[in-house]
């Protein structure tokens, strides 16, 4: 997705929030009503170890491959009231001791791409794209994308654009793996193709902060998102070009995801998927959203709301009674937690906590765990 495209539309985003908490009531009880519904809503995958690790040569129908089960497929950015994309996407993952595996299949009917060149702007074509948050706490995240030339524009941002990120554009995931298969022909118009996969492997080491690799454990839940960029082609002179407007600008490009959004920007990664990994063999296991993770989702209603009152009155909220919250008592699973927060005319902090799980947001969308909170 465009990085120019994303600025503007954080200029234009006005944040509307408009759900009421329950004195004592569960986050089920709870309701968001506009685009800030995809933070309660996310996809979860869980994926399972390999002992054999796939190789990695395009070929995602190998027996090792089968282990996994497919995802659902993408459906549209802003959500299921858009239109079903005309191709289906769709992931599957695994995982061994030292690496994260991806297998991706794309339908497509006429296979394009033109840039060759590492680290150019790869989502100017039709492409893949992986986005991922091992920390998850919605800051220092990696951003892969890929065209059906392997071309790689890899990436790592400090915090989302929206917070004043800005994108490390030379940053290197090293030692990644990446092929692609087309099933088809690459840029010849003459005929019809069926599609392209995608293998990849994201070395943990490569992801990792500190000097080591954070191998997961048991359970252990990274946010993770993926996005399809799809242009409208014609045909012209027996190549490919990208579709006009009645003005001869290019008509906007298709964001197809596998967790919606809610709007058109991945750039905001607490509306991102849940991944988790497993060791355990069996595929019957359904993914269940984390106690904490729903802990996280209250402090998001809190951020939310504090982007809402600082658009209208020019700073934060200083208690929960100015953003409409009437009480900072409420359950999540049947758990007490309270709920807080401080500010400055400028900046704020919101906590949420039981006896065992404390977790803070400030204004620029950084989660962090505590040990308490007053």
């Amino acid at each position: 997705m465009s990085l120019i495209k994303t600025k503007k539309l954080l200029l234009k985003i006005t944040v509307v929030l408009t759900f009421t908490v329950l004195t004592q009531s569960s986050e089920s009880q709870t309701m968001y009503n506009g685009p800030e519904s995809f933070v309660w809503q996310p996809r979860g995958y869980i994926t399972h170890f390999a002992t054999n690790a796939p190789i990695i040569d395009g070929n995602i129908s190998d027996a090792v491959w089968q282990q996994a089960d497919w995802s659902d497929n993408f459906i549209d950015i802003e959500g299921a009231s858009k239109p079903e994309p005309r191709l289906k996407t769709k992931v599957k993952m695994l995982w061994n001791d030292s690496c994260l595996f991806i297998a991706a299949a794309l339908e497509e009917s006429h296979l394009w791409a033109s840039i060759q060149k590492h680290d150019a702007i790869v989502y100017q074509d039709n492409d893949f794209e992986v986005f991922l948050d091992p920390d998850n706490n919605a800051h220092d995240y990696f951003e892969i994308e890929v065209n059906a030339f392997n071309t790689i524009f890899d990436l790592f941002l400090t915090k989302p654009y929206r917070n004043g990120g800005k994108a490390l554009i030379p940053f290197e995931i090293v030692s990644l793996q990446s092929v692609v298969k087309v099933q088809g022909t690459l840029n010849d118009p003459t005929d019809k193709d069926s599609g392209w996969t995608v293998e990849m492997a994201i070395p943990f080491r490569s992801v990792t902060f500190g000097n080591y690799g954070k191998v997961p454990e048991e359970e252990t839940t990274w946010r993770i998102n993926f996005s399809r960029v799809q242009w409208d082609l014609d045909i012209v002179n027996n190549s490919y070009i990208k579709r006009k407007n009645s003005l001869g600008k290019d008509l906007p490009e298709h964001n197809w995801v596998w967790s919606p959004q809610g709007i058109i920007n991945m750039h905001f990664p607490e509306r991102w998927g849940y991944l988790q990994f497993t060791r355990d063999p069996q595929k019957n296991k359904v993914f269940t959203l984390p106690y904490t993770e729903k802990q996280k989702q209250y402090l998001w209603s809190v951020y939310y709301r504090q982007k809402e009152y600082f658009a209208r009155n020019g700073k934060y909220a200083m208690s929960l009674k100015d953003l409409g919250w009437d009480t900072p008592a409420l359950e999540v699973d049947g758990i007490k937690n309270k709920i807080m927060v401080e500010a400055s005319g400028h900046q704020f902090a919101a906590f949420i906590g039981d006896e065992h799980h404390n977790w803070s947001i400030n204004n620029e969308g950084y989660v962090n765990q505590i040990k308490q909170i007053q």
